[in-house]
């Protein structure tokens, strides 16, 4: 079998397709034969060494977090699938190794794929899902009615959260680009800024919550466009944001954790609520590198980009 992986952290330069060994799964993980696994930021943040205090310092190190496919092998104590079950979700975040042939991960970072949601669209919503989750349920806690604004709206983690807050009973505005505000819209964001042209400082409503999905709001805007008590979601921790929000009832800082109950209720809403992130281009495992390295220097595409292993 094959994979993307590295031998020492730095740039794209550095990725490798290659043959691997799967290893058997051990105590509550499960082996997977990937049919499609989606490419996200994390992949080459990890792989640049951002997050090298967790992942340590063992080469050759795999990429890749969102996938599809089948079950392959169960180790010990797994009882939320069997062999054959198709499923989507995310690899161990230290081990990563989406972006395969085959992977081991946790039973509980999976959820079996209902049958009415292609491998492909599926492949989509592991890392997008379980982060908006995080921020808006976890965190924020938000409830019905309350006013959502989404700073990156139309990003994979935007719409994610778009759709999240809508089906909590929020009213979602959110900024992204010119050419995306009616994608926006579609999904259920009743006002949309133009991020090149508004001056978000300028906006006169107030909102319960502030999502910064694009990872680019300074902290003192987001603050500014909250009512009182109102929290602000922040996507880039550091050890002092950490510190901060333990002393502030309005920073929340948010780490993509996914659980076997939050993929759950993604699935659950793949299937009733039309739950889905675009899909812009789909290339073969031998291509991967390359539109890795292309997204990783700025190209841009108005959806997800996905690999597919067969």
């Amino acid at each position: 079998m094959k994979r993307i992986q590295y031998y020492q952290y730095g740039g794209p330069h550095l990725m490798r397709l290659e043959e691997f060994e799967l290893a058997s799964p051990n105590k509550g993980e499960v082996a997977v034969k990937v049919k499609f696994a989606a490419i996200n930021p994390i992949d080459w943040k990890l792989r640049a060494g951002q997050m090298k205090i967790v992942t340590g310092k063992t080469f050759p190190r795999a990429m890749g977090m969102d996938i599809s496919g089948t079950i392959t092998a169960i180790g010990a104590g797994v009882t939320r699938f069997k062999i054959g079950d198709a499923v989507f979700g995310l690899a161990r975040f230290k081990q990563s190794g989406a972006l395969g042939q085959a992977v081991i991960t946790k039973e509980t970072f999976l959820a079996k794929k209902p049958d009415a949601v292609s491998f492909e669209d599926a492949a989509c919503l592991g890392t997008p899902g379980a982060t908006a989750w995080n921020g808006l349920v976890d965190k924020a806690k938000v409830t019905a009615g309350e006013r959502v604004f989404i700073n990156g709206c139309t990003g994979a983690v935007g719409e994610a959260a778009v759709q999240v807050a809508r089906m909590l009973g929020a009213t979602v505005s959110g900024s992204c680009s010119a050419g995306a505000m009616e994608r926006a819209r579609a999904l259920g964001a009743q006002t949309v800024f133009d991020y090149r042209t508004t001056d978000l400082s300028t906006v006169q409503e107030r909102f319960d919550v502030v999502y910064d999905t694009a990872a680019a709001m300074p902290r003192a805007l987001g603050y500014r466009l909250l009512r009182e008590k109102g929290r602000f979601l922040d996507l880039e921790p550091t050890f002092g944001k950490f510190i901060r929000a333990i002393f502030s009832q309005r920073l929340k800082v948010v780490v993509c954790t996914p659980t076997a109950e939050i993929l759950d209720r993604i699935a659950q809403a793949a299937t009733k609520e039309n739950f889905r992130l675009p899909i812009a281009e789909t290339v073969p495992l031998a291509e991967a590198i390359a539109l890795i390295t292309a997204l990783e220097n700025g190209r841009k595409l108005a959806g997800k980009a996905l690999v597919s292993m067969e």
